[in-house]
Protein backbone atom coordinates (compact mmCIF):
# COMPACT_ATOMS: atom_id res chain seq x y z
CA UNK A 1 0.00 0.00 0.00
CA UNK A 2 2.97 2.07 0.34
CA UNK A 3 2.74 3.99 -3.37
CA UNK A 4 -0.73 4.46 -3.05
CA UNK A 5 -0.26 5.51 -0.12
CA UNK A 6 1.84 8.73 -0.82
CA UNK A 7 -0.94 9.28 -3.64
CA UNK A 8 -3.71 9.14 -1.12
CA UNK A 9 -1.64 11.76 1.42
CA UNK A 10 -1.43 14.26 -1.55
CA UNK A 11 -5.31 14.26 -2.73
CA UNK A 12 -6.03 14.74 0.92
CA UNK A 13 -3.68 17.40 0.85
CA UNK A 14 -5.12 18.95 -2.09
CA UNK A 15 -9.04 18.08 -1.12
CA UNK A 16 -8.42 20.03 2.15
CA UNK A 17 -6.49 22.70 1.01
CA UNK A 18 -4.71 23.04 4.11
CA UNK A 19 -0.79 22.70 4.47
CA UNK A 20 0.12 19.80 7.20
CA UNK A 21 3.65 21.49 7.27
CA UNK A 22 2.25 24.17 9.11
CA UNK A 23 1.24 22.47 12.46
CA UNK A 24 3.75 23.37 15.06
CA UNK A 25 2.28 20.45 17.14
CA UNK A 26 1.67 22.23 20.56
CA UNK A 27 -1.73 20.10 21.09
CA UNK A 28 -4.29 22.95 21.63
CA UNK A 29 -6.54 20.87 19.10
CA UNK A 30 -5.70 17.51 20.75
CA UNK A 31 -7.05 19.41 24.34
CA UNK A 32 -10.17 21.06 22.28
CA UNK A 33 -10.91 17.80 20.63
CA UNK A 34 -14.70 16.22 21.96
CA UNK A 35 -14.11 12.73 20.34
CA UNK A 36 -11.75 9.76 21.80
CA UNK A 37 -9.66 9.03 19.05
CA UNK A 38 -6.87 7.22 19.35
CA UNK A 39 -5.02 8.82 16.68
CA UNK A 40 -4.95 12.55 18.38
CA UNK A 41 -5.50 15.17 15.88
CA UNK A 42 -1.97 16.67 16.02
CA UNK A 43 -0.76 13.60 15.25
CA UNK A 44 -2.98 13.17 12.61
CA UNK A 45 -1.65 15.96 11.09
CA UNK A 46 2.14 14.91 11.35
CA UNK A 47 0.65 11.21 9.91
CA UNK A 48 -0.60 13.17 6.69
CA UNK A 49 2.42 15.37 6.58
CA UNK A 50 5.09 12.27 6.66
CA UNK A 51 2.42 10.94 4.00
CA UNK A 52 2.16 7.82 6.62
CA UNK A 53 -1.36 7.13 5.68
CA UNK A 54 -1.32 3.60 6.76
CA UNK A 55 -1.37 4.68 10.10
CA UNK A 56 -4.68 6.21 9.60
CA UNK A 57 -5.86 4.16 7.83
CA UNK A 58 -6.13 1.45 10.33
CA UNK A 59 -6.77 4.20 12.81
CA UNK A 60 -10.64 4.63 14.64
CA UNK A 61 -9.75 8.23 14.87
CA UNK A 62 -10.45 8.22 11.27
CA UNK A 63 -14.37 7.40 11.63
CA UNK A 64 -14.79 9.12 14.81
CA UNK A 65 -13.64 12.31 14.34
CA UNK A 66 -17.07 14.30 14.59
CA UNK A 67 -16.17 16.85 11.94
CA UNK A 68 -17.02 19.36 14.50
CA UNK A 69 -13.88 21.69 13.45
CA UNK A 70 -13.42 22.87 17.40
CA UNK A 71 -9.45 21.63 16.26
CA UNK A 72 -9.38 24.29 13.33
CA UNK A 73 -10.91 27.36 15.80
CA UNK A 74 -7.97 26.76 18.36
CA UNK A 75 -4.96 26.42 16.24
CA UNK A 76 -2.58 29.04 15.73
CA UNK A 77 -1.60 28.28 12.74
CA UNK A 78 -4.83 28.08 11.15
CA UNK A 79 -4.29 24.27 10.59
CA UNK A 80 -7.34 22.65 10.14
CA UNK A 81 -7.18 18.47 11.65
CA UNK A 82 -10.99 17.65 11.00
CA UNK A 83 -10.92 18.76 7.58
CA UNK A 84 -7.80 16.67 7.24
CA UNK A 85 -9.49 13.88 8.92
CA UNK A 86 -12.77 14.64 6.17
CA UNK A 87 -10.00 14.65 3.42
CA UNK A 88 -8.34 11.26 4.16
CA UNK A 89 -11.85 10.08 4.59
CA UNK A 90 -12.68 11.02 0.89
CA UNK A 91 -9.60 10.02 -0.35
CA UNK A 92 -9.87 6.03 0.92
CA UNK A 93 -13.19 6.18 -0.19
CA UNK A 94 -12.13 7.51 -3.58
CA UNK A 95 -9.11 4.96 -3.95
CA UNK A 96 -11.55 2.46 -3.14
CA UNK A 97 -13.75 3.10 -5.83
CA UNK A 98 -16.92 3.32 -3.68
CA UNK A 99 -18.05 6.51 -5.01
CA UNK A 100 -21.44 6.55 -4.88
CA UNK A 101 -22.87 9.31 -6.46
CA UNK A 102 -22.68 9.63 -10.06
CA UNK A 103 -23.57 12.26 -13.08
CA UNK A 104 -26.51 9.18 -14.04
CA UNK A 105 -27.78 9.53 -10.75
CA UNK A 106 -28.55 12.80 -10.02
CA UNK A 107 -32.06 13.67 -12.04
CA UNK A 108 -33.15 10.78 -9.51
CA UNK A 109 -32.27 13.01 -6.68
CA UNK A 110 -34.18 15.43 -8.53
CA UNK A 111 -37.00 13.83 -9.44
CA UNK A 112 -37.21 12.50 -5.03
CA UNK A 113 -37.88 16.03 -3.95
CA UNK A 114 -38.05 19.02 -6.27
CA UNK A 115 -37.14 21.24 -3.50
CA UNK A 116 -33.39 20.22 -3.17
CA UNK A 117 -31.26 23.21 -3.81
CA UNK A 118 -28.87 22.76 -6.89
CA UNK A 119 -25.85 23.83 -4.32
CA UNK A 120 -26.73 20.82 -2.46
CA UNK A 121 -26.55 18.82 -5.33
CA UNK A 122 -23.31 20.49 -6.72
CA UNK A 123 -21.60 19.95 -3.77
CA UNK A 124 -22.46 16.43 -2.85
CA UNK A 125 -21.76 15.87 -6.83
CA UNK A 126 -17.92 17.32 -5.85
CA UNK A 127 -17.60 15.56 -2.73
CA UNK A 128 -18.22 11.75 -3.81
CA UNK A 129 -16.98 11.85 -7.35
CA UNK A 130 -13.53 12.06 -8.67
Amino acid sequence: MQGSSINVAEEAIQISGTDPKRCIRCGKCTATCPSEMDVNPHKFVKHLAEKNIDALWESESLWKCLSCLACAERCPRGVKPGAFVEAVRLAIIRQQGKNYLTPDGIPELIELDPEIPQQLLVSAFRKYSK
